[in-house]
């Protein structure tokens, strides 16, 4: 367990550093399970509605990519992203429950087409707080500045990381002790 929770560690480390690259790979991963989703299409009798809701899932993904390293939690492709992860899960669990196929075949299904961008989003979610800021094309469109500075501390306030969520999860839902002062 120590050793999964160290490479976890260190993969979080690397996106933090690397976001451009990270960027490019979750980009290649993305690609690679479309091929993947086309290949069973083409190869193997698999349940089309579940091959096209995945290729809607890669699609939104993709979708997603667009904003990276920053994930807007409220946008319309993380909302779709999510819900179709939901949607493609439920659809391959019902297929692969009333279809027999070797148990190596399901779990690299799910690796490859399933599971394995959802976590490369994961592990980079903690990435859009270490870095540098900088002005997107968004912002440019809300405010008459082009100051990189003054936006930044305008935004400095609000942070969306997947901490300060649980921060805010903990103070809202969690009882707080009160202390009494004498």
């Amino acid at each position: 367990m120590n050793i999964l929770t160290a490479g976890l560690f260190y993969l979080a480390e690397l996106v933090e550093e690397y976001t451009v690259v990270t960027a490019k790979i979750i980009k290649y991963m993305i690609i690679f399970s479309t091929v993947i989703y086309v290949g069973l299409f083409l190869f193997e009798d698999l349940s089309t509605s579940m091959i096209l809701v995945g290729l809607l899932n890669n699609a939104a993904y993709y979708w997603v990519l667009q904003s990276f390293p920053y994930f807007y939690i409220s946008s319309p492709s993380f909302i779709v992203s999510v819900a179709l992860v939901f949607l493609n899960h439920y659809l391959a669990f019902s297929f692969f429950s009333t279809n027999w196929y070797p148990f190596s075949d399901v779990l690299a299904y799910f690796t490859i087409c399933l599971w394995i961008i959802p976590f490369a989003f994961f592990v980079s979610l903690s990435a859009n707080e270490n870095v540098l800021p900088t002005l997107s094309d968004d912002m440019q469109k809300q405010t008459d500045e082009s100051d990189v500075v003054s936006s930044y501390f305008r935004r400095k306030g609000k942070k969306y990381g997947l901490l300060s969520f649980f921060k805010y999860a903990q103070e809202s839902v969690l009882p707080q002790k009160v202390r009494k002062q004498f």
